[in-house]
């Protein structure tokens, strides 16, 4: 019964999405946004799971702020994934031209130093921001741009994201069989990006003064083929506007010894520092500490 309801469950999304993008392909950007914002705070009202994840995760990471200024980030943060929801319905509107006229960038040194190295690129960043149209400008800058991500539940669901995808220039590779054709794409001298900030119980490291369990994949290809790691983010700087932000790369002597949890370590230390800077920009509601609280080391 539960997997009857499951798969009606599906079905409806995937409904949804497709009447959604249809919508948002007749509308504006700003008409859009203003949508995004709309669902996003009816969201935050509706949904008290995520609402409430998301301010128990504001409380460990700001516990300077008070319980009024943590719920008005949370409210900030809804708002934004509604706006981020529709400017990727949108996707197939937005040309490589667009997207170049519409960034800027900080660092754009660090990644050209990176990619110069010819190993290829690891780009390190979270759910922060808006990585979709990040990830649009990497190919329409000359980066040859892959992304491993998880396969939507529905198949005619995860053929539509794929599709939108490609058309951005992107290509995905499944998580869940990424090794080989992520070092095919490192061994050419492409650029693979990794979303490292999703709850593991592979390692533990220290996320925002909180153990977070992590999965240890960019640090062991890193140490097996030499790609640089090259920590960023994609920020929404308006309606249909990004500011992409790059940090210095990091790249470790395998014959020192050091370790793939050390090496997470100092990833999560520039995504927070990215993260902080743009707190109402950050996926605040999902379970990033599930595995540390189940091991009773957050209560």
């Amino acid at each position: 019964m539960r997997l009857r309801l499951n798969r009606v469950a599906t079905r409806l999304g995937s409904w949804a999405f497709v009447r959604a993008q249809r919508w948002c392909l007749r509308r504006s950007a700003e008409q859009a946004a203003r949508a995004g914002e709309r669902v996003g705070r009816l969201a935050f009202r509706l949904s008290r799971k995520h609402r409430e994840r998301a301010l128990s995760n504001l409380a460990l990471a700001f516990p300077e702020l008070s319980e009024e200024d943590r719920r008005a980030l949370a409210l900030r943060v809804f708002e934004h994934f509604g706006r981020n929801a529709t400017d990727f319905l949108r996707s197939e509107l937005r040309s490589d031209e667009e997207v170049l006229r519409t960034t800027t960038t900080a660092g754009r040194e660090h990644l050209e130093e990176a990619f110069g190295l010819g190993r290829g690129v690891l780009v390190i960043t979270g759910h922060l921001g808006n990585w979709e149209r990040g990830a649009q400008w990497f190919s329409a800058s000359g980066f040859p741009m892959s992304v491993v991500a998880r396969d939507a539940n529905d198949s005619e669901l995860n053929d539509l994201v794929l599709r939108m995808r490609r058309h951005a220039g992107v290509e995905v590779i499944p998580r869940g069989n990424a090794a080989r054709p992520v070092l095919a794409k490192l061994k050419a001298n492409g650029v693979v990006a990794i979303l490292p900030d999703q709850n593991s119980n592979e390692a533990f490291v220290p996320f925002f003064g909180h153990p977070a369990g992590t999965a240890l994949g960019p640090a062991v290809l890193h140490l097996r083929t030499g790609a640089p790691l090259l920590p960023l983010a994609c920020i929404s700087a308006g309606v249909g506007r990004l500011h992409i932000e790059i940090l210095p790369y990091r790249v470790y002597d395998r014959a020192s010894g050091v370790k793939p949890e050390r090496i997470m370590e100092d990833l999560h230390r520039d995504l927070e520092s990215l993260i902080r800077r743009w707190p109402e920009q950050y996926l605040w509601l999902h379970d990033r500490w599930k595995s540390a609280r189940r091991k009773g080391w957050i209560a």
